[in-house]
């Protein structure tokens, strides 16, 4: 391991448990998961990536047990696992077995798509989608406008899969805030135009997610570490932005974290890029800046070719190879966050960590498109 690299693989406090580095696994779908139920190949895909050398790992996105958590669209939300019902949980108990043996802690990530959902889709058609706002197709109403009960419902079905994550013996539960879903739906303007008391200005808007987080932390107790995913882009948007200043960021963040957020899983498409106009500093630097709070930093870790537009819909080349990890070091030594979440490059080589901990840094195998559908 060169000189440079060593603050990568310094332990980390996370809760009441102590991570072996600073690399974390990031979430990412992988639907192999047939009826929701994770078997044994998902949990063997997680064991490789722990004994890959990740400090942290966790789960691609699970859906919460709402009936309007769920989106089935073409196969782009298909075999995505459930953190609810018998055999789903028994899945997960075995990955988090395999995870835990190989040396690394688990986070499931708990998800409701919001409105990308629609009525008609499974796994009961006559449940619409659930959003900040009513989307209307044809003459038919497939999302519905949420209200305060409805929101109430939601939280509490967050908080019941995370009591479940505690009493499974995860080291910790991570909401997914980013990318327009659910809860990124309420805090972006374009999708939030209410006149209650969930919209208008960041501190309305940010109310559903207080909720759900304020219901896991009664839920869970304290010291049971809670993970929130924000980002400004949405997968159909890359130049949205939920804050446009960091006065409006700091809103949000501090109403977080006074519902019991404990890190902040702060996702951007290029993790080192400027978050506000006439300040160098990364959105995952202000995050922990205006929050107080340990930040993880996310976007083209370890690769020599920055995310792209649209890599994932449009057939384009979207290889990529090892980059060097200096400028992670660099950010980490400012303390611009605490941990570095790695993809891509994780899903290519599992044995990223312990290649690049190793100075193996050339042997470690590249990322190509076909690892979006690989699975080993």
């Amino acid at each position: 391991m060169s000189a440079s690299a060593d603050i990568l693989f310094k332990p980390q406090p996370f809760g009441p448990a102590t991570l072996r580095n600073r690399i974390v696994m990031a979430p990412m779908t992988r639907k192999r998961s047939p009826g929701g139920v994770p078997g044994k190949e998902v949990a063997a895909y997680y064991r490789r990536r722990s004994e890959g050398g990740a400090g942290l790992i966790f789960s691609e996105g699970a859906f919460i047990d709402h009936p309007s958590a769920q989106a089935h669209e073409g196969n782009a939300y298909d075999n995505i696992p459930h953190f609810f019902g018998r055999d789903a949980l028994h899945g997960w108990e075995r990955v988090l077995a395999e995870v835990h043996g190989a040396g690394a802690l688990f986070v499931p990530q708990l998800w409701h798509v919001g409105e990308v959902r629609r009525l008609g889709m499974a796994d009961d058609p006559a449940v619409p989608g659930y959003g900040p706002r009513e989307i209307v197709e044809d003459g038919e109403a497939v999302v519905k406008a949420m209200s305060e009960r409805d929101c109430e419902e939601i939280a509490d079905s967050y908080a019941r899969c995370a009591r479940t994550a505690r009493e499974m013996g995860c080291g910790g539960v991570a909401l997914h805030g980013a990318h327009g879903y659910l809860m990124d739906q309420f805090f972006w303007p374009e999708s939030n135009r209410r006149s209650d008391r969930y919209g208008g200005g960041m501190e309305n808007r940010s109310r559903l997610a207080c909720l759900v987080v304020a219901r896991i932390r009664d839920a869970v107790g304290s010291g049971f570490p809670i993970v929130f995913r924000f980002s400004q882009w949405k997968m159909t948007d890359y130049d949205a932005r939920i804050a446009a200043s960091p006065a409006e960021l700091g809103v949000l963040l501090d109403r977080l974290v006074a519902a019991g957020v404990d890190w902040f899983d702060v996702s951007t498409r290029r993790f080192w890029e400027p978050a506000f106009e006439g300040d160098p500093r990364s959105l995952a630097a202000w995050t922990r800046h205006l929050s107080g709070k340990p930040a993880i930093a996310v976007g083209s870790i370890g690769l020599d070719r920055p995310h792209q537009s649209k890599v994932f819909r449009d057939k384009v080349d979207i290889a990529a190879k090892y980059a060097d990890v200096e400028p992670v070091v660099e950010a980490l030594a400012r303390r611009d966050f605490d941990l570095a979440a790695v993809g891509r490059a994780i899903l290519a080589d599992p044995e990223w960590p312990e290649k690049v901990r190793t100075g193996r840094t050339a042997e470690i195998r590249p990322f190509e498109r076909a690892d979006l559908a690989a699975y080993w």
